[in-house]
């Protein structure tokens, strides 16, 4: 389960294309200009393009992979676009260089006569979040965690194990249902919440297995809804090493292949950085690849649930929208609880796949999560601007790069900063990352 990310440096060399709509005080808008720039130049370029008046009215990630001149041509556009920010800036000694400045500057608007007409451009400072709205830590304080440890970890038994897979997916997926009874204390959980499982056998050293976290994928009452079982969710680990052997994830092998009436060791619960906010009015956004769809799970069946619903004295009333990622349609995990969500709540509950070996984005590559962030853009950031909002992303690590980038593409067409707003909903404890 534990999977090394890949580095960021293919998403810093990505290419973007900004639209650029320039004013002119006192005229109208100027017809639209298209600048190319990399991810990794993307926000700086944004806020010189803004500072000189400019107005974006959209961001395109370019999925082609960059070509010879690219990284030249990305060059020319950042002195371009300085070039409009300041005229004192020495010029260029290159004569390309200086060919470039003297086209942008062509292009660009003569600066305001005024200071008042200055302020006619569609500027947007970066929305500021305020921490103080944040749900209180102390609604949290009474949250079970480190109940079982690892020298004293609880044994529980396998009640279930069966495949979340359809036929012709890719891998292996088992959802596993331990009985809890019998502890003491007993072992109370929450949604968001995570458990360690212990493997049986011995490492290369001879010593024990350490323990693995796993999200959990049912509610605080269960699947059965008897408050006495907890269950996950396990996709088998397989790699290649250095040699080229076929390796095998020791602990999800070993729940994979695990069978009914088998004991296994359990330590926890641990986390609060998943838990719901206890505001029943509040909105949910969800970004999930793989198993990293456990917590959402419970989530959604907390809110939508029937039996859950007349449980547990919370009756969500918000807006709860699930970005699933996966390879294939029948890799979409729980797809037919989620499907049936969307059917019996319309009005709070949207679930949106990007299924990246079927479907196409707009460049006419494969479908991410990321290029559905950029699809719905608008509507995001609208919620986030709500304070009830709270964001959640759980998957392989490999994906927060992906997210990162379309959430500063989507924040950039809106004249906003992402890296100085994702830190602010960090702080008010309204952005959830859990990745593995």
């Amino acid at each position: 389960m534990r999977v090394s990310s890949a580095g960021t440096s293919s998403y810093n060399e990505r290419m973007f294309t900004l639209v650029v709509v320039w004013l002119q005080a006192g005229k109208h808008l100027r017809s639209e200009e298209r600048i190319t720039v990399s991810y990794d130049r993307l926000q700086t370029t944004v806020q010189t393009i803004n500072g000189r008046g400019g107005r974006i009215q959209s961001v395109i990630p370019n999925n082609e992979p960059i070509q010879a001149g690219a990284q030249a041509t990305k060059a020319t556009t950042a002195k371009a676009v300085a070039a409009k920010a300041s005229s004192s800036r020495a010029p260029a000694s290159k004569s390309s260089a200086k060919q470039a400045e003297k086209s942008a500057a062509a292009k660009a608007p003569a600066k305001p006569a005024s200071k008042a007409a200055a302020t006619k451009a569609p500027t947007k400072p970066v929305t500021k979040v305020d921490a103080s709205k944040a749900p209180a830590k102390s609604a949290h304080q009474s949250v079970p965690v480190n109940l079982y440890k690892p020298k004293t970890p609880f044994v529980g038994t396998v009640l279930g194990n069966y495949s979340l897979l359809q036929e012709g997916a890719i891998g292996r997926v088992q959802h596993i249902t331990f009985d809890l009874s019998g502890g003491d204390p007993h072992l109370e959980y929450v949604e968001g919440q995570s458990i360690g499982i212990i493997p049986e056998g011995t490492d290369a050293k001879g010593k024990p297995h350490k323990l693995r976290l796993y999200s959990i994928a049912s509610t605080r009452h269960g699947d059965d809804m008897a408050g006495k079982t907890v269950s996950l969710c396990v996709r088998q680990l397989e790699y290649q090493n250095e040699a080229g052997e076929e390796i095998k994830g020791v602990c999800s092998t070993y729940l994979c292949d695990i069978n009914p009436g088998d004991k296994v060791k359990i330590t926890g619960p641990v986390g609060k950085e998943m838990l719901l906010p206890e505001d029943e009015e509040a909105n949910v956004i969800m970004f999930a690849t793989g198993t990293g769809i456990a917590p959402m799970r419970t989530y959604l069946r907390r809110m939508f649930e029937a039996d859950e619903r007349d449980k547990n004295g919370w009756k969500f009333r918000g807006k709860a929208w699930l970005f699933m990622g996966a390879p294939k349609t029948p890799n979409l995990l729980y797809d037919d609880d989620f499907e049936k969500y969307q059917e019996e709540f319309p009005d709070n509950f949207r679930y949106t796949k990007a299924i990246s070996r079927e479907q196409k984005n707009t460049k006419g590559g494969r479908m991410y999560i990321q290029d559905r962030v950029l699809e719905h853009s608008d509507e995001i950031f609208s919620m986030i601007e709500d304070p009830k909002t709270h964001v959640y992303m759980c998957g392989l690590r490999g994906m927060e790069p992906g997210i990162d980038e379309a959430m500063t593409a989507a924040a950039a067409s809106k004249g906003l900063d992402w890296a100085e707003l994702r830190p602010q909903l960090k702080k008010a404890d309204r952005w959830h990352v859990e990745t593995y």
